[in-house]
């Protein structure tokens, strides 16, 4: 679908007033972009074609809302990658991919990290959380473990936006220096997606 700018500016005036030729137009249009998109983010095919579907769920039923061609690019794909963000954090929550993760994150240089069996490592990370503030846990489980946005913690704990981001960088700052005096850092990162 090659289309000048007008003729885009025309199909989101159809999609806007809810013209379903305009919105097959943009769906067959923007898919195979989407779908590269969300391939290289994920690495795997497996859930794209769900989570596609979401997404053009959602230009539907804000259809009304979009009137601009200019900013429709950057939306659709906003939208894309908050909800590859949460399936990634998804996938991260499941214990078998867990377990993939952190077989492949093992490398023959790191020898004394090889003998430390999994369970025992998330023992000691679970212990690292026990430890936190009241307030910072609370916020770093909503946000690593139960999957909440920064915005809906806010909501959930009343308290604002600034401050969730405040109690998950403790968090991360605190598994950082404790994973650090364990000689565990090279394991960070797998923690901070969680």
């Amino acid at each position: 679908m090659r289309k000048d700018r007008h003729n885009q500016d025309q199909l989101i005036i159809k999609l806007s007033k809810g013209n379903k030729a305009a919105f097959e137009e943009l769906f067959n249009y923007y898919y195979p972009r989407l779908y590269n998109f969300s391939k290289k983010f994920l690495k795997l095919e497996e859930g794209i074609d769900d989570i596609l579907q979401e997404v053009f769920i959602r230009i539907w039923e804000n259809r009304k809302n979009i009137h601009s061609s200019n900013t429709f690019n950057s939306y659709i794909f906003t939208i894309t990658k908050n909800l590859l963000l949460n399936e990634l954090r998804s996938r991260l929550n499941n214990n078998k991919i867990k377990d993939k993760i952190f077989k492949l994150s093992v490398s023959k240089e790191y020898t004394i990290i090889q003998d430390i069996e999994y369970n025992d490592l998330t023992e000691k990370v679970d212990q690292i959380i026990d430890t936190m503030p009241s307030k910072t846990k609370t916020v770093y489980e909503l946000s690593r473990k139960e999957g909440f946005s920064n915005k809906e913690i806010a909501k959930k704990l009343e308290i604002s936006p600034k401050t969730v981001e405040y109690h998950i960088s403790q968090s991360i700052r605190l598994l950082k220096d404790k994973l650090k005096e364990l000689g565990l850092i090279s394991l960070l990162y797998f923690y901070l997606f969680l």
